[in-house]
Order: structure tokens, then sequence, then C-alpha cells
């Protein structure tokens, strides 16, 4: 917990939070607008392992493979994954940092409420784990291994799951911290009439 809060306080200017979470949501912006939609244009609508937060299993990702074909296959390899391989530590570090700047903002970053900010980290591990898996698969086509996809399709749901968690914790803080000013404005009001006489 020390090193975690100390990594953190070090790093949460507003500056550099805000640079994070600009660099993650362009990184993230580029998946969505330019290499997944490029992908699926061969998948025939069928969604990719890393848009499926309830999972899949060893059925869905034989169709999805032969549907894919070999340049689809191949475009996934080479576009969609080195991309992909970028945004899991920029998530992690991104919204680990958001998470410590609210919590410092409500003073709550030297309770057990810092280990909030592992969850972030948790969906990047996850997502990398989840990469690997297709990597994997992706190469070893046509011979599927079960074992791989349900690994995979584990890494996929806790990915999901994590970051889910992530945005509802970030949700309840902001919620918070709103609260929070908007109390510290009520307590200021009187006094600001009192001072006019």
């Amino acid at each position: 917990m020390k090193r975690l809060r100390k990594f953190i306080e070090k790093n949460i200017s507003g500056k550099k939070v805000l640079g994070l979470f600009i660099l993650t949501n362009l990184v993230y912006t580029f998946m969505l607008t330019v290499t997944i939609p490029k992908t699926m244009e061969f998948s025939n609508g069928m969604k990719l392992l890393d848009m499926m937060p309830t999972g899949y299993d060893l059925k869905y990702v034989n169709e999805l493979f032969i549907s894919l074909g070999e340049n689809g296959r191949l475009t996934y390899l080479t576009n969609q994954i080195p991309v992909d391989m970028i945004y899991p530590l920029l998530f992690g570090l991104s919204y680990c940092l958001l998470l410590g700047y609210f919590l410092k903002k409500l003073n709550k970053l030297n309770s057990p409420y810092i280990y909030l900010c592992v969850i972030p980290i948790i969906a990047g591990i996850a997502d990398y784990l989840e990469n690997i898996g297709i990597i994997t698969m992706l190469k070893n086509y046509p011979e599927l291994n079960e074992t791989a996809v349900y690994t995979t399709n584990i890494f996929s749901v806790i990915k999901s799951i994590s970051t889910s968690i992530f945005f509802i914790v970030l949700i309840v803080i902001l919620i918070t911290l709103g609260i929070k000013v908007l109390n510290r404005k009520k307590l200021l009001t009187p006094y600001k009439i009192n001072c006019l006489f």
C-alpha cells in the first residue's frame, strides 16, 4: 500500500492525469473507429473476441475465425492487436491515477480506499493476458485448443468485470466529490452574506 500511495502521490498532478486521460481515450477512439471496424469488415457482423464482455466458447471462436478468413485473421493480428497492446498499459496507468487524483480531493488517499486504484490495473493485466491468448489462437489456427479458448475467455470476462467495477467506482467517487463541493458552497454562502453586513 505504501508503494502504491507513493507512486500515485508522485504522479497525480492535474496536468499529468489529464494528459494520460486524453492519450488513453485517443488510442481507444482510434481502435473503435479504425482498427476494430477494419477487422470487422471480414467478420460478417460477428463481434471480435475483445468486444464480448460475457465471453465466448470454442464454437464461437471457430465460427469467427472461419468468417474472418485468412485476410481477416491477418488484419486482426497485425492491425487490431498491436494497438490493443498499447491500450491496456494506458488504461491501467491513466485510470489508476485518475482515481488517485479524486481520492486525494476527498482526503481518502491515505485510507484503504487507495486499493480501489488497483482495479484498472487488474483490468489492464487481464486485457494483456486476453491479447496473448488471442494471438496464440490466431497463430495456431486452424488448430484450436479448447484449453486456450477457455483460458482466454476467463481473462476476457475478468477484463470486462473489472472495467465495469472501475466505472461504477469512478461514478460513485465523482458523485461523492460533487456532494462535497456543493456542501462546501452551502457552508460558505451564509459566511459571504454575513460579510456583506
